[in-house]
């Protein structure tokens, strides 16, 4: 199953102009991710707001990572205060992966941005949660936090904009889109041998846990007969014909 290093913005003093910090904002859009990545089976490792921009990239370099996601907000440069809107997507110039991601997210976010037109992705050299990380990376800045209409429409759809990145997420990974249900447990149930565990739906994909008959785990979703489940750390996906549901 698919990855990804989730790093929201560690910039506390960077102010909403209408409350709160860049930092606690896109916490929260994190947040509001959790669930949506859970229901498709998209596993994270997150960013904590105690770090930096620096050792958010040692962490995400220290793992493997199918993509680094960081999640930002803008500010206007000297003399524009307030006056800049719009949602930049950046990318790593020459990253095939990093620029499909980012287009794929920018595709999503035009459809909920109230201004279209002005949501782009582009390539950058010039940050480091861009340049310096080894997994291709996108890094969103969304909205500008000093303009009160952008402020106001990232705190009104948090909700809205981690649905739309997450489904963007799944375009990119070839998951189905799934929307978030309550964890149930659950019992392996094979006649004989074991239930494969694989990295996608599909009895062509990769087996990536075998789990024996009695064996317990946790079904997170459901989709054309088959469960996502998590077994012991892994998480993947199982055929239901061999899942009961306790």
């Amino acid at each position: 199953m698919p990855i990804i290093y989730l790093s929201p913005s560690t910039q506390e003093n960077n102010l909403y102009v209408s409350g709160g910090t860049e930092e606690e904002w896109m916490n929260r859009l994190a947040d509001a991710m959790v669930p949506y990545l859970t229901a498709a089976g998209i596993r994270y490792t997150r960013n904590t707001p105690e770090m930096t921009a620096a050792s958010s990239i040692r962490a995400s370099n220290a793992g493997s990572y199918d993509l680094h996601l960081a999640l930002h907000s803008n500010a206007a440069p000297e003399g524009q205060y307030g006056q800049v809107r719009g949602v930049l997507v950046f990318y790593y110039p020459g990253s095939v992966q990093g620029q499909r991601a980012a287009n794929l997210v920018a595709n999503g976010l035009k459809t909920i941005y109230p201004l279209p037109n002005l949501v782009r992705a582009e390539p950058t050299t010039s940050i480091g949660e861009v340049r310096r990380v080894r997994a291709p990376s996108v890094f969103l800045e969304l909205g500008y936090h000093d303009n009160p209409d952008d402020a106001a429409w990232v705190k009104n759809n948090l909700d809205a904009i981690a649905r739309s990145i997450v489904l963007s997420l799944t375009e990119f990974f070839g998951l189905p889109f799934l929307e978030p249900q309550a964890p149930r447990p659950a019992v392996v149930d094979v006649s004989w041998g074991y239930l494969n565990i694989r990295d996608k739906p599909d009895t062509r994909s990769a087996v990536i846990a075998r789990a024996y008959d009695g064996a317990r785990l946790t079904a997170l979703n459901q989709w054309e007969g088959w469960y996502v489940v998590r077994f012991d750390n892994v998480v993947g996906w199982a055929s239901g014909d061999f899942i009961t549901l306790l």
